[in-house]
């Protein structure tokens, strides 16, 4: 029950009571009603615009983002994970592999270059987290490229391998005539008398005495360039062009097991010892020249001898005696 309001009757010396009409209590109640509206809407849009209170679309976009900064923290992990482990395949790429295939190395600023010219990120910029998402992808770009340098220095040296495996089966690795065919070493490489006119000129081979028909193999993989008596000297000889800039030559043939533009491979009989050309006797003289110049061939006996054998090879090959040549 609403409380009587009164008012002072200055005539009458007394209170009376105020009596409000109809159309007056009506007119309070509504502007009771759009007062109280408007102050309600003033605190709803103040209380809105602070950080105090948010609505369930703004935790919502909160609670995406805090899930965003941490998947962002445990992709900038891996991604150190991954810089890691990159650090030490190119570590390996440029101090073993590159080393052991006798391949300069990567330099580091090429595997560390990062982006020059226009700014790539600036569609990323402007954003709460700009500076989280700009670095991260700047890291995925700088990975993403030496992922590619480092792949690139691996086909490389895959083809490096592929191709020292050429150059080693090239390399004349085997004595063209086997010990137990031997009669013995006649002559080494290097200063000898010669058999004919008895003066010391240089012997550019070594002569291997055996039995007529002897087979004689070839020392590495090749292919037979001359199978033929035209040079002056070496009688019935044949030359294998072994590529990386070695040829072999076995001279004073009896007869030729193989013939020009034959490819053959390390061991394959190439022809029979004789006594053809400016020879003394029975023997196979055998040259290796690479790359144009008579080399020793005795530093190239390593696939087919023992220690032991090897020492006595050398050991004969340095007497300097006369030569069957």
């Amino acid at each position: 029950m609403s409380k009587s309001k009164f008012y002072y009757d200055k005539k009458s010396l007394s209170y009376k009571e105020i009596k409000l009409s109809t159309k007056d209590r009506l007119l309070n109640f509504l502007s009771f009603v759009l007062a109280s509206f408007f102050f309600g809407t003033i605190c709803l849009l103040v209380l809105i615009s602070t950080p105090l209170i948010n609505t369930p679309t703004e935790l919502s976009q909160a609670r995406e983002l805090n899930n965003f900064e941490l998947q962002f923290d445990i992709l900038n992990k891996k991604l150190a994970q991954l810089e890691n482990v990159l650090e030490n395949i190119e570590e390996r790429d440029n101090n073993i592999y590159r080393v052991l295939f006798e391949a300069n190395p990567i330099d580091e600023d090429i595997r560390k270059a990062g982006f020059g010219g226009v700014n790539r990120y600036a569609s990323l910029e402007g954003y709460e987290n700009s500076e989280l998402v700009v670095e991260t992808t700047k890291k995925i770009d700088i990975l993403t490229k030496q992922l590619v340098i480092q792949s690139k220095s691996l086909d490389d040296i895959e083809k490096l391998v592929k191709d020292k495996q050429k150059m080693l089966a090239a390399i004349p690795s085997i004595q063209p005539v086997k010990n137990n065919d031997l009669t013995r070493i006649a002559s080494g490489y290097g200063m000898r008398t010669d058999p004919f006119d008895k003066s010391r000129k240089m012997h550019g081979g070594i002569d291997f005495a055996a039995p007529r028909n002897t087979p004689v193999y070839a020392a590495s993989n090749g292919k037979i360039v001359r199978a033929d008596n035209r040079s002056i000297g070496y009688g019935k000889h044949i030359r294998i062009d072994h590529g990386y800039g070695f040829v072999t030559l076995y001279a004073h043939l009896n007869s030729y097991n193989v013939k020009r533009g034959q490819n053959v491979k390390k061991g394959d009989i190439i022809g029979f010892v004789g006594n053809t050309g400016r020879s003394k006797g029975l023997h196979l003289h055998y040259e290796v020249i690479k790359d144009g110049k008579k080399v020793n061939p005795v530093n190239y006996f390593y696939g087919n001898l023992t220690p032991e054998e090897f020492d006595e090879v050398l050991r004969i090959s340095v007497e300097e005696n006369q030569s069957l040549d």
